[in-house]
């Protein structure tokens, strides 16, 4: 192998025969300053800062006040002739609880507004301040009201994961505006730098914009035909200067190329120069952050990626969510459900319930329930339509379905014909969050890993549902049942379920 050596920050030297690029043009959106993103960044924190400092007061200023009130109270510790005030202790709790989330970085610009790692890790904090009072109090033999620790940290955890809720929810709102993004340019093949940039445009959420793509070999990269496209504005020799020019704040390196390791190694030396984030893509689309833990060995870091789990604690945990939700969201729902079964009624003849066989965790097979949102002889009509199928792969769709009724046509785009799968999620058919539930005839083509979806409960919503539902091809409804199958977690069901209501008020790809 051959050594690099580098004597202080060094432009990356052009190959003998470069070749012209097509010059930048900003397509209407003007690129932040690495200064902007900072400035917008720390204002962000300070208002996250000031919502934790509200939600840890309010927390132990309730706990104080209602169990002790505003007399002076005392309590005794590390000895009989030692007496500790409330006011103190309270005071102690307050200062370790915010020093626990700086510590854990619970504002890491890194983690704010995407993803549950921001919430996993005020979770955590606050569970180990928790653990670490209990055993003070235990060496130290002081004895703190149990009551007082039953009203402050359930009402700090639930105040804190609020106001970062609510700020996410303000933050997906500037971003849809064009607003608090990072610029970033995507080096790589163009067939990388591509798949990259349409990743980065499909989850709006991203905190991404792309601005440009540097690429590794001649030709123009584009995304999505007119109007998406990504002017190229360097190669992998003029990148730096790109990001010096275009003031990136962001370097997103998409897939392998010649030289990988010495290569990126040396452009990070130059990109610090300008603190411009340096981010690489592990290839491993399926595999989610969870399940990848880097372990240092002498200098080589290797990347350890866990296995996925089918079965255990994790599994019995979201069995428990599901009855929980479903069996409250039936009772609820019941006078819906009256004024659904009515109306079907009235809009035409034949049952209202329709039950159609499914495919379960297994290949099991179970009856899954519907509200009728087709004529009654749908199935039968359903040859006479094949020819005009829409759909991809193996699933057959038509926007205009002559075979939904009035009433069917609107249940369908807010997706209430669906809600009577809450029964099959109560009784253990479905979960609330999975993969699609097929049918027998689509299971009898599935081939090679499209089995895998079959490894866990179908769901009555999942990732299909919240990333374009009938507008995905089966490609991509694939690749997304078989990463939810793989990096499923019940803080990630949260987030699904939350972005189905969502989307149930702008329904997309719904019909």
């Amino acid at each position: 192998m051959t050594d690099v050596k580098v004597a202080g920050p060094r432009p990356i030297q052009a190959p003998p025969a470069p070749f012209t690029f097509p010059s930048y043009k900003s397509s209407g959106a003007t690129a932040l300053a690495t200064g902007d993103r900072a400035r917008w960044v720390s204002r962000y924190r300070r208002i996250l800062l000031a919502f934790d400092l509200a939600a840890v007061t309010l927390a132990v200023a309730v706990a104080h006040l209602a169990r002790f009130g505003v007399a002076p109270e005392f309590m005794s510790g590390g000895g009989p002739s030692v007496n500790i005030s409330y006011v103190a202790v309270s005071a102690g709790i307050w200062a370790a609880w915010l020093l626990a989330l700086a510590v854990y970085r619970t504002r890491d610009p890194r983690i704010l507004g995407t993803g549950v790692d921001e919430y996993k890790r005020v979770i955590n904090s606050t569970v180990i301040l928790m653990g670490l009072i209990a055993v003070f109090c235990l060496v130290f033999q002081v004895d703190i009201s149990r009551g007082y620790f039953a009203l402050a940290f359930p009402i700090g955890l639930g105040g804190l994961i609020l106001c970062r809720f609510i700020l996410r929810l303000w933050l997906a709102d500037q971003r849809a505006k064009g607003r608090y993004l990072s610029t970033v340019i995507i080096l790589g093949r163009p067939k990388d730098v591509r798949y990259v940039a349409a990743q980065i445009q499909r989850q709006k959420g991203s905190g991404y914009r792309v601005i440009g793509a540097a690429l590794t070999s001649p030709g123009h990269c584009e995304v999505g035909g007119s109007g998406n496209q990504i002017p190229v504005i360097a190669d992998r020799n003029t990148v730096v200067d790109a990001v010096r020019r275009l003031r990136a704040d962001a370097v997103i390196v998409a897939g392998r190329m010649k030289g990988h390791s010495a290569y990126v190694q040396e452009l990070g030396w130059q990109l610090e120069e300008s603190a411009t984030q340096l981010i690489l893509t592990t290839g491993l689309t399926n595999v989610a952050g969870p399940r990848i833990h880097t372990r240092p060995v002498e200098g080589l870091p290797l990347m350890h990626v866990e296995l996925p789990q089918y079965a255990g604690g994790k599994h019995v945990l979201k069995r428990g969510l599901d009855m929980l939700l479903s069996g409250a969201a039936l009772l609820v729902l019941i006078p819906v459900f009256a004024v659904l079964a009515l109306l079907i009624h009235r809009d035409s003849p034949g049952p209202v319930i329709f039950r159609q066989e499914r495919v379960g965790r297994g290949g099991e097979p179970f009856e899954m329930l519907k509200f009728r949102s087709m004529v009654q002889t749908a199935e039968d009509d359903l040859a006479g339509l094949l020819d005009r199928n829409e759909g991809a792969g193996l699933l057959f769709k038509m926007q205009h379905d002559p075979r939904v009724t009035s009433v069917g046509r609107w249940m369908r785009k807010y997706s209430l014909d669906e809600l009577p799968q809450l029964w099959n999620v109560f009784l253990g058919h479905m979960s609330l969050v999975g993969p699609r539930p097929p049918l027998p005839r689509e299971v009898a083509q599935y081939d090679g890993a499209v089995r895998r979806r079959l490894y866990i409960k179908p769901g009555l919503t999942g990732m299909w549902q919240i990333n374009g539902r009938s507008e995905l091809d089966w490609k991509d409804g694939v690749r997304l049942d078989l990463y939810y199958v793989e990096n499923w977690s019940l803080a990630g069901d949260l987030i699904i379920l939350w972005r189905t209501v969502q989307m149930l008020r702008r329904p997309v790809g719904a019909y």
